[in-house]
């Protein structure tokens, strides 16, 4: 219920509409359940008398227009302002969870899948939403319902409402077994609800990888077996839930019954020629029977999707709630950046049995090259993470300017780095938008001045619309190599006084990278570069070379230098040209 509790929170800002709201529910409910008495004192006109008062009957059948006219017009507000509460707490609860995954640590975002991120923002909160309208709609209004209608009931007959009262309890324990029992269920049908979104956007976003490598089978299999698995949790949920509805009709249809055949038994005189109960008011008592049990078969159900909602609200929370980056607050802005950067015996791991870097010590000079170089996995993308902050080491320190970074505010630390890395970062909208993200303030002038820079700008003119094309998520239909090339127009108009180059050529061809490098040779001109690449040709003007294994520089000097002390740059620049 924790999540209840934190759900109520959210709702504290609309105290005053769902007063308003729980005011239009209570008058709308008193004036239905007065209609039934309209109507009872129009029957009696017409039974009690030998002639029917038509001008009697008349008058309290307009009255009962007016009467539900006003009813209708309550419940329609009401409705309006429910669907406003829950619509904006929604929004407040997607707009939360939207800020909290932009402040969370790559650690957090590694360890779930986007898909399940994905869902928890837009289909659980979409079930909350469900969830939300009907407990608002449904809930207070047959609670209300039921407390007024008993009190008319017991205004015609009490001993008839003691029938009444006695026989509903039963369909609420059906609804309480079945609240239990179903909300694990619930619980579990939203996390593999969260599988499948992320195995679609798998597919989605690794099409051609699939197709390339004929994985569709088992992609589909692994699909059906996720979808196999939803159908019969849901399945369960919905058998177990299912059970509500006819055991709260059947109770009713009992209820029903007991208060006509002790109404029928009361209109009947007794021996002096009076009855307890007139025909008018046994039609009341009837519609009050109907009015008493149908909130009871809608709350049941009402139950029934808040738990959904509740189990949904939980996964919602949880990310809310994740730990995120710590504050920037009272930390130092990174100003008059030169260059300096240092690591400090640098130590980090992702779990402490499995150190990954151990006593690295680096310093680099303003303007100076230092390229990264090694085998798969022996810390050199880990590195560039620790530089941009983008995880806290877990020994040692990197410092800037010799400030520790842990002491500068992340903005200002990654406002001093240009990164082109081996994945393309490029969001919807045009191409000018995309390099704009360099420096938001830079004109047409300044964009065309940078993509010329980086080679960028005749393939751009080719496009429909030139820097107005407007291009999908991750870039769309452009190849590869134009996507990197965006990437490097970006760095080029920020002109940042440190440079992130991961695998920067990768993905061009021989012509363009060509090109490419030369634009770099002006660029990392006077700037601290660091060059992670596998292809050692990209980085042998480099000042220093860095050679990494296993977490430690085995190596370092330049390239000269390494080559002829015949050690492992050495075996790896052979492996790559020997002929």
């Amino acid at each position: 219920m924790n999540a209840v509790k934190k759900l109520l929170r959210y709702l504290r800002g609309y105290r005053a509409v769902m007063l308003l709201s729980m005011l239009l529910a209570a008058g709308s409910v008193l004036l239905t359940l007065y209609v039934p008495i309209i109507f009872g004192d129009a029957i009696d006109l017409i039974i009690d008398r030998g002639n029917v008062d038509i001008k009697g009957v008349v008058s309290l059948l307009a009255r009962a227009g007016i009467v539900a006219a006003a009813a209708s017009l309550m419940q329609w507000l009401m409705n309006i302002i429910n669907n406003r509460i829950a619509f904006e707490t929604v929004r407040d609860l997607r707009d939360t969870a939207f800020k909290r995954i932009s402040r969370l640590p790559l650690s957090f975002i590694d360890s779930h899948s986007h898909g399940d991120l994905v869902s928890r923002v837009i289909a659980d909160v979409d079930q909350l939403s469900e969830g939300l309208l009907l407990g608002f709609t449904h809930f207070f209004t047959g609670i209300v319902t039921i407390a007024a209608t008993l009190c008319f009931m017991l205004t015609i007959s009490w001993p008839i409402t003691i029938i009444a009262v006695v026989l509903t309890p039963l369909s609420l324990f059906v609804a309480r077994f079945v609240s239990k029992s179903t909300y694990e269920l619930f619980r579990g049908q939203s996390r593999i609800r969260g599988e499948q979104t992320s195995l679609i956007d798998e597919m989605i976003g690794s099409q051609k990888l699939v197709n390339a490598y004929n994985y569709t089978k088992k992609s589909h299999d692994r699909f059906s077996e996720i979808n196999q698995r939803l159908t019969g949790i849901s399945v369960k949920a919905i058998f177990l839930s299912s059970l509500v509805n006819p055991t709260a009709r059947f109770v009713n249809a009992i209820v029903y019954a007991a208060v006509g055949l002790a109404g029928a038994l009361c209109v009947i005189p007794n021996a002096s020629g009076e009855a307890l109960l007139t025909v008018g008011g046994l039609t009341c008592l009837l519609s009050y029977a109907n009015q008493y049990t149908k909130p009871f078969n809608e709350i049941s159900g009402v139950v029934t999707e808040l738990q959904n909602a509740i189990a949904c609200a939980e996964r919602i929370f949880e990310l809310i709630e994740a730990e995120p980056e710590s504050s920037d607050e009272g930390l130092k802005r990174l100003e008059g950046v030169k260059g300096n950067v240092s690591l400090d015996s640098v130590s980090f791991s992702y779990s402490p049995e499995r150190p990954l870097i151990e006593g690295l010590c680096l310093s680099a000079k303003p303007g100076q090259r230092i390229a990264i170089v090694g085998p798969t996995g022996c810390g050199k993308t880990t590195l560039i993470n620790l530089l941009m902050r983008f995880y806290d080491v877990t020994g040692g320190a990197v410092r800037v300017e010799g400030n520790d970074i842990r002491e500068l505010t992340r903005h200002s630390l990654r406002e001093g780095y240009g990164m082109v890395l081996q994945e393309t970062w490029l969001k919807s909208g045009t191409i000018a938008q995309n390099i704009r993200m360099g420096r938001q303030d830079a004109t047409d002038d300044e964009i065309i001045a940078a993509a010329k820079a980086a080679h960028a700008h005749s393939f751009i003119k080719r496009l429909p619309n030139g820097y107005d094309t407007v291009i999908g998520e991750d870039g769309g239909s452009l190849s590869a190599g134009q996507k990197q090339l965006l990437c490097i127009t970006r760095v080029m108009l920020k002109r940042p006084p440190m440079l992130i180059l991961d695998e920067a050529t990768s993905s061009i061809d021989t012509r363009t990278e060509i090109r490419v490098q030369r634009a770099f040779e002006k660029l990392m001109e006077g700037k601290t570069s660091f060059i992670v690449a596998h292809r050692l040709s990209t980085i042998m003007s480099a000042d220093l070379i860095l050679v990494m294994k296993d977490g430690h520089i085995i190596e370092q000097g330049t390239h000269d230098e390494l080559l002829e002390r015949k050690g492992f740059y050495s075996t790896l620049y052979n492996s790559q040209f020997a002929h």
